[in-house]
């Protein structure tokens, strides 16, 4: 009975459960074009997998996260349009909104395509005292004792990893971050590259610890964090019932001390990142060699920032990094997540003055080890804007993969090939 379950979803058509279906084809196939160039977009509309014929289509046009410049209509001709994107005098992304209204539903979609965005550079400048900053506080952490509990976390072992939970101090304040720890089984001495992996944004517990567990079966050890302190083993209730509490639109974390450099939430949480490579290169499994940092969104930032902030780290994977160029919409054009900008009063010079010294792209600016990223067009958490300035500014080695029609999100396989990167470049 499982396995024709299992059958029946991967059986199911695309999109998933949905009666409707858009395509979208720009007329350059990798969907970039150089500035000055003009772009078209081919859009099919189907629904029952249908042509929808004679349909009115009314879109919007917009520089990327910004309110429409252009509105107009074209009507479906066998399920087909040409949609007239226009071009761009600057580097960036344009965005085409579209909505059908038919059968009383109001169906959106969108594209992205760029121009020239190789050139695109950050407005985000580094403050002159930034590398003396961060090494005044790593130095403060460096006087802390590692002390972390290890408690065996049987419901994620299996026949070939086994699995810890792990609660590990951040400063002298008493506060901690957790985070399940993976070993390959029977792992010996010296015999294991060590992986970090920061969250995602959110206040919530650590999603599905074992959803990369091929890493530890691969012969990894893998370090799923946490960073607001909170033990995951709390139940999905409680975790909501805090983050309703202390994570609300007036007082979410990220803008928590942003007056501030030194008060700014964040900072406990960079340095929390440092501790656990702390934590990781004290193992005695640890091959002595190889720290790689990995994650998506929020946790693609804290990889990267922490390939900046700690010379330990060897090698560094980020999809699609929030906190990039955060500052970017004084430039009027998109900036990175969480887009501070939508809420008044948040330009003001002591939060920019902050968000400099918390910026990716400054951290980006530091790192020289190998670097893998990935990112969708289609984005409007993470906008691709905000992750080609992050790629454009790293000096190191660097690879790329880039998937156009993503919004915010991965594939499995994509997932999988971060470790089979990380695989190819251990020391």
């Amino acid at each position: 009975m499982l396995l024709i379950v299992a059958l029946a979803v991967r059986a199911e058509n695309y999109p998933y459960r949905s009666d409707v279906l858009w395509v979208t084809v720009p007329n350059h196939a990798d969907w970039l074009y150089k500035t000055g160039e003009n772009a078209t977009v081919e859009v099919q509309f189907y629904k029952y997998g249908i042509p929808q014929d004679g349909v009115t289509l009314s879109y919007e046009l917009a520089g990327d996260m910004m309110p429409s410049d252009t509105q107009g209509r074209v009507v479906l001709k066998n399920g087909k349009a040409i949609i007239p994107m226009g071009t761009m005098k600057q580097p960036g992304f344009r965005d085409c909104r579209m909505t059908i209204e038919l059968d009383g539903k109001s169906y959106k979609h969108h594209v992205k395509v760029g121009f020239s965005p190789e050139r695109l550079q950050p407005y985000t400048q580094l403050p002159a005292d930034f590398l003396p900053f961060w090494e005044a506080n790593r130095a403060e952490l460096a006087q802390l004792p590692l002390n972390y509990t290890k408690t065996r976390a049987e419901e994620y072992c299996t026949d070939r990893i086994d699995c810890y939970l792990v609660k590990i101090p951040v400063n002298r304040k008493r506060q901690v971050v957790y985070g399940y720890l993976f070993y390959p089984k029977d792992a010996k001495e010296k015999s294991c590259p060590v992986v970090l992996c920061p969250p995602g944004a959110g206040i919530k517990t650590i999603k599905e610890p074992l959803r990369h567990k091929y890493y530890a079966e691969q012969g990894c050890i893998r370090l799923e964090m946490e960073i607001h302190g909170l033990n995951p083993t709390l139940s999905t209730e409680e975790f909501q019932e805090i983050s309703n509490a202390f994570n609300g639109s007036e007082n979410g974390y990220l803008t928590n001390g942003l007056d501030n450099r030194d008060n700014y939430y964040m900072k406990r949480v960079y340095l929390a990142c440092v501790r656990a490579i702390d934590l990781l290169t004290s193992l005695p499994e640890w091959d002595g060699k190889n720290v790689i940092v990995q994650g998506g969104s929020q946790g693609g930032a804290l990889a990267l920032i922490t390939a900046g902030l700690d010379k330990r780290v060897t090698a560094c994977v980020a999809n699609h990094p929030a906190l990039s160029d955060m500052a970017g919409y004084q430039a009027g054009r998109a900036g990175g997540y969480p887009h501070f900008f939508r809420t008044a009063g948040m330009d003001t010079p002591d939060k920019l003055r902050t968000m400099a010294y918390y910026d990716v792209v400054n951290f980006a600016r530091q790192i020289q080890v190998p670097v893998y990223m990935t990112w969708g067009y289609n984005d409007d958490v993470c906008p691709p804007t905000t992750s080609y300035i992050v790629y454009n500014l790293l000096q190191g080695p660097k690879e790329v993969l880039i998937t156009p029609i993503n919004e915010h999100w991965t594939s499995e396989d994509t997932e999988r090939g971060h470790l089979q990167w990380i695989l190819n470049h251990l020391k």
